[in-house]
Order: structure tokens, then C-alpha cells, then sequence
């Protein structure tokens, strides 16, 4: 069953209220948040959930954790790369659910690497904004190990332990607008 208010159609993000997050422990003692700045997604809502799709492209170089010196290492070829693979997809391969607590399966890209990831996800609903545009909205997160994408580099703390944790937090906020 497609969530109340959602309408079949092409809805696009809207990248101005929108952020696709990521937390990684950093030092094991804290932990690393940032976002992409560069982001366009397509969502198809078919006549049903098994027919509707969504299509992400979230451009590597526009990684941002607030602190150039990391943004230049990450963006390099010890992780991202980004002169080599510009950018990271992901495809939506399935959604379960209803109301406002979803499933949405789907293959994410990095670099070279694909595999299959869920993300929990809250439909948040869906309201006409001032300007007449109807809006959707989401928010979803989870939990992958960079290791799996090839993301390997790390150094030995004297203390014991890694600089960079495995587990990275992906955390999406979503806006999507109804085409006119």
C-alpha cells in the first residue's frame, strides 16, 4: 500500500531541504559527522510499493565533514577517490511496509564495490508548501562497514586501536517534490 498522500508520479529531491549523513567513530573516543553536499534522486511511485523505485547519484567530491585537511584525504585515492569514481548510487530494490515505518532495500555503489544495503525508514508525510509544490518527506538510516566497500585505510593508535571505525552511520533526511 502507497503511504497516505503520496500520488503516483515522478517526485524529485529537493537538495535545498534535504542531507544524506554519515557518522564514523573516529580515534574510538569520538566521532565524525558530515554530509554530501551534491546530491539528486528520482523517486517513481508506481500504483503500488512493489512498482515504485527510487534512483540516487551523490557526487564523492562533494563529501563535507567541516575540516578541509580530512575532506582533501578522504576525497583521495586512500578512500573515495573521487578523480576515478566521481560518484556513489543507490538503486531502491524493494520497500516493505506501512504507514509510517518502511524498509527500503537497495544496492549501494562505492567505487567499484555494490552491495546491498537497508535502510529503516519513517514516511514523515506529505504536505503542499506556501508555493503549491506538494512535498514528501523521509528520514532513514543504516549501518554499514566501510571495509565491504573497499574503504581500508587506517592507522595504528599508540594507545591501541584505529584511527577511522569500521561502522559508518548513513543517515538520510529527505524531501521529495511532486512533478507539476
Amino acid at each position: 500500500m502507497i503511504p497516505s498522500g503520496l500520488t503516483t508520479g515522478t517526485w524529485t529531491l529537493d537538495g535545498s531541504h534535504s542531507e544524506i549523513g554519515f557518522t564514523v567513530r573516529h580515534a574510538g573516543i569520538s566521532k565524525v559527522r558530515g554530509n554530501f553536499d551534491d546530491v539528486n534522486a528520482v523517486m517513481e511511485i508506481g500504483p503500488s510499493l512493489e512498482d515504485s523505485t527510487i534512483n540516487a547519484v551523490i557526487k564523492s567530491s562533494s563529501f563535507n565533514s567541516n575540516d578541509a585537511n580530512r575532506d582533501a584525504h578522504v576525497k583521495g585515492p586512500d578512500f573515495f577517490d573521487v578523480e576515478e569514481f566521481p560518484e556513489l548510487t543507490f538503486a531502491v530494490t524493494g520497500i516493505e511496509g506501512s504507514g509510517e515505518t518502511y524498509r527500503v532495500s537497495g544496492d549501494l555503489t562505492i567505487k567499484d564495490t555494490t552491495r546491498p544495503v537497508v535502510l529503516d525508514t519513517e514516511f514523515n508525510g506529505v504536505a503542499v508548501d506556501p508555493f503549491g509544490a506538494t512535498r514528501a518527506g523521509f528520514s532513514g538510516s543504516t549501518v554499514i562497514s566501510r571495509k565491504d566497500f573497499g574503504l581500508t585505510w587506517n592507522a595504528a593508535l599508540e594507545t591501541g586501536g584505529v584511527l577511522v571505525g569500521d561502522k559508518v552511520t548513513i543517515s538520510v533526511d529527505a524531501a521529495f517534490v511532486a512533478a507539476a
